[in-house]
């Protein structure tokens, strides 16, 4: 089932938005790429398929909540729900949310996703994709970033066991940002029958976009010492992560339960930042239509 979810998930884009914390631009990064990291590999398969429409409805739980790998004081899990439709032509929609344990409201944004995707290539070891989403934040405050576009291109070998793949997002509302992120994994096939799977997928996914840093000095005004603050926008490296998922799959069932370790990189005036990793556990059904 997993070859279906990928043609709808790898590169497709974005999901999620930012909740109700100061670091907004962090956690909106984070949050986009719950939705395109959330893929698996296409096996032989997939390529095969011609005709097919289906939905896909699942649930992630994390149990713990790091926005760009940063720790924001706050100990509290996360639940991603989602329910996805595509087809063969490559039309894919999807409609998500996202639920936290401790901040309030709990459910923080709603968010509906359009796009398309396609193989290319004799082979379709290439796939390029384009999405739009809109955030329907339940926080009237939380409206910085309430679009974004999401173009994505990935590569991987003939066998299907090794693969890139990157994307660019755009994001706007009532300021603009951007974020360019990259997967890189290896997939090794623990077991394999005409109706299940078992696999170990390891991966390494980079962030890096633009951020906006408040910059504040001293300075002497007719004697009087004050604070100027100004504000730049740099471009950096966000976050290195390392997936350890283990992945069954059956003809209508998804389950996967892994591990996750965040690299975290200091930006501005950011120090000391620590490592940081959690569990992940999700659940998925589809239904041929």
């Amino acid at each position: 089932m997993k070859k279906y979810i990928t043609l709808l998930l790898w590169l497709s884009g974005m999901a999620f938005a930012y909740s109700q914390e100061p670091t907004k631009e962090k956690e909106i990064n984070d949050l986009i790429d719950e939705l395109f990291m959330e893929d698996d590999v296409i096996n032989e398969l997939t390529t095969s398929l011609k005709n097919f429409q289906f939905l896909y409805i699942s649930t992630t739980f994390n149990s713990d909540t790091y926005f760009s790998g940063r720790d924001i004081g706050v100990d509290q899990y996360n639940i991603t729900p989602q329910i996805t439709f595509a087809n063969s032509n490559g039309i894919f929609a999807s409609l998500s949310g996202i639920y936290y344990s401790e901040f309030v409201p709990k459910w923080d944004v709603t968010t509906a996703t359009v796009g398309f995707s396609r193989n290319m290539g004799k082979d379709k070891l290439f796939k390029y994709s384009i999405a739009y989403s809109k955030y329907f934040y339940a926080n009237d405050i939380d409206n910085i970033y309430t679009n974004t576009i999401n173009l994505g291109l990935g590569f991987r070998n003939k066998k299907r066991t090794l693969g890139t793949q990157l994307s660019g997002s755009y994001l706007f509302g009532e300021e603009q940002s951007f974020e360019i992120a990259s997967r890189s994994f290896v997939d090794f096939n623990l077991l394999k029958t005409k109706k299940t799977s078992l696999k170990f997928k390891p991966q390494l996914n980079i962030i890096a976009g633009k951020q906006t840093i408040e910059l504040a000095r001293i300075v002497n005004q007719n004697g009087q010492l004050s604070t100027q603050y100004t504000e730049n926008d740099v471009v950096d490296l966000i976050n290195t992560q390392i997936n350890l998922p283990l992945m069954y799959s059956t003809s209508l069932f998804d389950f996967e339960a892994g591990y996750n370790i965040n690299f975290p990189n200091a930006i501005g005036d950011e120090s000391n930042l620590k490592n940081t990793g959690f569990f992940n556990i999700s659940v998925g059904y589809m239904i041929n239509l």
